[in-house]
């Protein structure tokens, strides 16, 4: 099964380091992130998974869940988590699918055979609060993900849904945000108060509107 942006993602039932979870009752009305990690016990994915559970504050304010996924069974979630909390200072407390049956990686498309017949890629999912799928980056298993710029990309959806604009490359916190070209100039000055900077007719910027 190939899922691409405005999918709605699958929900699905599995065993994991919390226990048995049902996907959409995990997830609740909050943002998720689903990420998966080639195997346990990896030095890449170790470091992943230690940042994230360091960026907890972060997510919470986001109102965004975690949910991490291992082809390697319950007892190495275990040990491995262990092992995550000594080496990475912090302790663990979302859950990571165990995953043996591969049953949630090929509902996902997490296993490119081309890259590994048995592993998973490092794919991540942004999933709103409608189960839509909204962001999808697959990195090679060698490659640790960038976790500031998840950060970034779950601040300019929110945005996005709450205000009806667009971010602009590079894009921060803070930062001015682009109007759509379907938002008249007369509408544009009405809905975005703190002001219009119009470069060219297409091309329009207005503060950050929660900030």
């Amino acid at each position: 099964m190939s899922i691409k942006l405005g999918d709605t993602a699958p929900d699905f039932d599995a065993e994991s380091s919390l226990g048995n979870l049902n996907f959409y009752e995990y997830l609740g009305d909050s943002w998720g992130i689903l990420f998966s990690h080639p195997a346990d016990y990896t030095p890449v994915c170790t470091t992943e998974l230690g940042k994230t559970s360091q960026l907890k504050p972060e997510f919470d304010k986001r109102n965004t869940k975690v949910l991490a996924l291992s082809v390697d069974g319950i007892d190495n979630h275990k040990g491995w988590i262990s092992d995550i909390n000594e080496t990475q200072n912090t302790e663990v407390e979302f859950p990571i699918i165990a995953d043996q049956d591969k049953k949630v990686s090929e509902l996902y498309d997490f296993i490119h055979p081309n890259a590994s017949a048995t592993l998973t890629v490092r794919s991540l999912l942004i999933i709103d609060p409608n189960k839509k799928v909204r962001l999808i980056i697959t990195y090679p298993a060698s490659t640790g993900r960038n976790f500031t710029e998840i950060l970034r990309v779950l601040d300019s959806l929110q945005l996005v849904d709450n205000y009806g604009i667009a971010t602009p490359v590079d894009w921060k916190d803070g930062e001015d945000v682009i109007i759509p070209p379907a938002v008249s100039q007369e509408d544009a000055e009405k809905k975005f108060t703190k002001g219009v900077k119009v470069v060219k007719p297409y091309l329009r910027y207005t503060p950050q509107p929660n900030k």
